[in-house]
Formats: structure tokens, sequence, C-alpha cells
């Protein structure tokens, strides 16, 4: 099968407003003085732009309704004792409310979810965004409705680039042999396994010190989780790459969601539109400057088109195997056009 896949919608501003309704009034029965006390979380630390917008978010519903709505937004997966899969299944569940999550995350409940992180998909953010806005995220809308989540729209951790302690990454065989650590999904898992890498899972916070240890040899990441983690410390080979373009899910219980007044929905969508697009916002400014900035730490290799094509070409068959994982439709909605 060809290569197909689309864009990151730059008006993805739309996500999440978990709802674990707490208060005065009981769900349906929305009206002017009705309130709501929410809880959201997100996978990274409070120092991150997935923080930042969830506070605005948050301030926002807030402000605009008159101080009926407010959201505690707790970092690090804190409701699910960090678990990532975890916080993803309570919110479908509805024991909380909303959440900032990548799809890579909601890949491990199901793996089309991953379609849009298939490897070398997009080459740069302005296909990543005609896609998304191209019907990307009306697919995902779709999807994420079959487990009980409505999404109010794509944030994003942005391209995931990768280091190593090893030597440069340039071509699909210099991932021979090097043992790196990679998030817990079976698409990239076979990516690299394919590539000849020996990867491996393991819980974020257990990387640094396995890195120091010579337990792994490299990890991949978004420029701001590299730069914020202090990966030059222990790696010394970083390569640019945007071998996967990793969108931020922001989400709420599609039945909270329903329970509400029209309204209230509309002033909640309003906010996770200013919010997603803040984020984005965010996290492409800092990724101008990180870039730049871990280049003068580590050994930085930016691929080429030409390199590029040489790893879009290996990862077809990658393409082949998942094509009736993902389906039509939605290998469809997230294809760039050419």
């Amino acid at each position: 099968m060809q290569r197909k896949f689309s864009k990151l919608c730059t008006g993805v501003a739309a996500a999440a407003t978990g709802l674990s309704l707490t208060a005065c009034g009981t769900a349906g029965a929305a009206s002017d003085d009705t309130t709501y006390s929410w809880k959201m979380t997100i996978t990274v630390g409070a120092a991150s732009t997935w923080y930042e917008a969830a506070e605005l978010f948050a301030e926002t519903l807030e402000r605009e309704s008159d101080g009926r709505m407010s959201v505690d937004v707790f970092p690090n997966e804190q409701l699910s004792a960090g678990n990532q899969a975890g916080g993803v299944e309570q919110l479908m569940s509805g024991d909380k409310d909303f959440t900032y999550n990548s799809t890579i995350i909601y890949a491990a409940v199901d793996p089309r979810f991953g379609a849009i992180n298939a490897p070398f998909l997009y080459t740069d953010y302005d296909q990543a965004d005609a896609a998304i806005s191209a019907g990307a995220e009306e697919a995902y809308q779709e999807l994420t409705a079959e487990f009980g989540v409505h999404m109010l729209g794509f944030g994003e951790s942005g391209f995931r680039q990768v280091t190593n302690n090893v030597r440069p990454i340039e071509a699909p065989e210099d991932l021979e042999g090097i043992k790196i650590r990679i998030p817990e999904i079976g698409l990239l898992t076979d990516f690299y396994r394919g590539s000849g890498a020996n990867p491996s899972t393991m819980n974020f916070a257990e990387v640094f010190t396995s890195l120091q240890q010579g337990t792994i040899e490299g990890q991949e990441n978004p420029m701001d989780v590299i730069d914020k983690a202090g990966m030059a410390e222990v790696q010394a080979y970083l390569t640019v790459w945007n071998y996967v373009y990793d969108p931020l899910i922001l989400g709420v219980n599609q039945e909270l969601f329903d329970s509400l007044d029209p309204a209230d929905q509309d002033i909640i969508q309003d906010a996770a539109d200013e919010a997603n697009a803040y984020q984005i916002q965010l996290n492409r400014d800092a990724e101008e400057v990180q870039l730049e900035e871990q280049a003068e730490l580590l050994d930085t290799t930016v691929l080429d088109e030409a390199q590029m094509a040489e790893f879009r070409e290996a990862v077809q068959p990658l393409y082949d195997d998942y094509a009736s994982v993902w389906g039509t439709d939605l290998i469809d909605a997230v294809t760039p056009e050419d």
C-alpha cells in the first residue's frame, strides 16, 4: 500500500474539559447558578507548555462562567499514580473529567489512535497542520467518542527526535543494535525492531539514570522533553529527523459533557480552543530555541530530504502491516496530500 497521511490543523486549539461534576446541581439540570468542580490531569510536569495551557483553560472557564466552573490541574498523572494509559482509562470511565494526553498514550488502549503517529508521516508542521484541518481532527473526534471521550481539539507535544551514545543516526542502518527506550506503543516497537535496534519501555522517571548506567543507550522524545530532562548530560548524539508527529488530545468525559447545558458546552469548547492554540504556539516557539541550545551541547545531525526519503522507504512495510489495524478511513484522514 502506498504511504498515506495528512496535516495537523493550526486550529487544533479546541480540546479538553474532562468532567467530574461535583457540586450544586445534577447532570442535565444546569442553570445559571449551577456550579461545577472538575479535575484535569496532564502527563508531564508543571514546567511544561501542557501545564501552562491547562491552567489557562481552567482560568478561562472560571472567568467565562462567572466562577461557576472550577478545574484543578494535576501534573504527572497524579490521579493514576503516574500510569499514563491508566489516566486515559480514568477519563473514559468518568473517574476524572479532563485530560491532555498524547495519541501515543491513547494507542495503548486501541492501536488505531497511533495512525497519526506513523513514522515519517509528516515532514514538518505545515504538513501536519494541513492534514489535521483537512480531516484528521474530525476522524479523531469520532474515534475518541467510541471510548466515551469528547475531544475538544488537539494540542501538541511536537515532533519527536532521537538521542543516543553510540553513533550519529543518518541512515536506517545506524539504528542497528542501539538499546533505546521508547514509549509503550506497538507501532514504535515494530519500527525500531525492524530497523535492527533493541527497543524497550520503562517509566520515563528511570530514563536518565538508565542512560547514566548504560542500561539503555538512547531515547526519543520531543525537544521540550529532551531539553528539560537534561539529556545532554547523559547523551552524546542528537538526530533531528521529525520522525513522529505527536499531537495531544484535550478530552472531556463524554457523559459529563453531554449532561451540560449547551451554553456551558460552548464555554468549555471556546476555552479549549484558546488553550490549544496557546499551547501549540508556546511549544513551537520553545522548540526553535531548544534546538539551537541543544545543538551547542550535543553532536547534532539534521537529516536532509534525501536522508528522510531513505527512512520513508524503509518504513513502507510497517505501513503495509498496520493498514488493516488503522483502516482505510483513518489512513485517508491522516495522510498528507502530496
